[in-house]
């Protein structure tokens, strides 16, 4: 059968630059990225365009940020999507490779934040299972300092995004992928986990706050009913705006009232 043709809109830099500048993206700001390549249409040239109009608009004083996660360096004992057969478990943690920081690439968070870890000038956080990649003149700022036993608490760039004014841009991407609730899941507070992964000497284990995206969409969608959150679109996409420090301060009432906290019944 022959291949059906892309479906639009056809997306572009230039186009995408003046739907990101139309959405209230401001030259000189500190923006924390979310997004979602296939939802914004046939984009040519794929998510470096994406990024070389992101990189337009916040102009030569702004920065650049994405989630950089790599939750493939885990415990295989954990995994679902696909399960790994138990007996393989004990193999897989002794050959597992080590983060490193310049080579690892990310996982499960895009095609848009793999292209901004590998930008020329990007730097990336130390933490080997949830660190951030930045490009611009905050970049060394916002991903110094990344705790390795902090995934998105206090010790992490999360915080420093939320001292530094940053705001989070959803493109195409749900509450669901909004990190910035978990900084409110350090602050409620959440129970302790014990997470496993590769360290420099061998598997190690460190003791964790338990994060969770469970219900991040109805908390996105009461947070967007009662808080200024800047709505749009880019391509077919659709755009959210907010400050970071507006959306931890929200999710910590939220999620202290509508999750049970350990021990409660559910």
């Amino acid at each position: 059968m022959p291949t059906p043709p892309p479906t639009g809109p056809l997306v572009t830099r230039d186009t995408l630059r003046g739907q990101l500048r139309d959405c209230g993206v401001r030259p000189g700001e500190t923006l924390l990225a979310h997004s979602s390549l296939s939802s914004l249409g046939w984009v040519n040239g794929g998510a470096v365009a994406v990024v070389r109009a992101l990189l337009d608009v916040l102009g030569p004083d702004g920065t650049l940020v994405v989630p950089a996660q790599t939750a493939d360096l885990s415990d295989p004992a954990t995994w679902s999507n696909p399960p790994a057969p138990e007996e393989w478990w004990s193999a897989i943690r002794d050959t597992m490779p080590a983060y490193d920081p310049l080579i690892t690439p990310t996982r499960g968070v895009g095609v848009i934040p793999e292209t901004v870890r590998t930008w020329p000038g990007a730097l990336r956080s130390a933490h080997p299972q949830t660190s951030f990649a930045a490009v611009g003149p905050r970049a060394a700022e916002v991903i110094e300092g990344h705790a390795p036993d902090c995934r998105l608490g206090e010790r992490s760039p999360l915080a420093k995004l939320e001292d530094m004014g940053a705001r989070v841009l959803l493109l195409g991407a749900g509450y669901d992928a909004c990190t910035s609730f978990h900084l409110a899941e350090y602050r409620i507070p959440s129970p302790l986990v014990t997470v496993g992964r590769p360290g420099p000497g061998g598997w190690e284990t460190v003791t964790e706050v338990s994060i969770s995206s469970d219900r991040f969409d109805a908390l996105g969608h009461d947070f967007e009913r009662d808080r200024p959150v800047v709505r749009g679109r880019a391509g077919a996409a659709d755009v959210r705006l907010f400050p970071v420090a507006d959306a931890v301060a929200y999710a910590e009432g939220w999620l202290a009232r509508h999750r049970p906290r350990a021990g409660e019944p559910e």
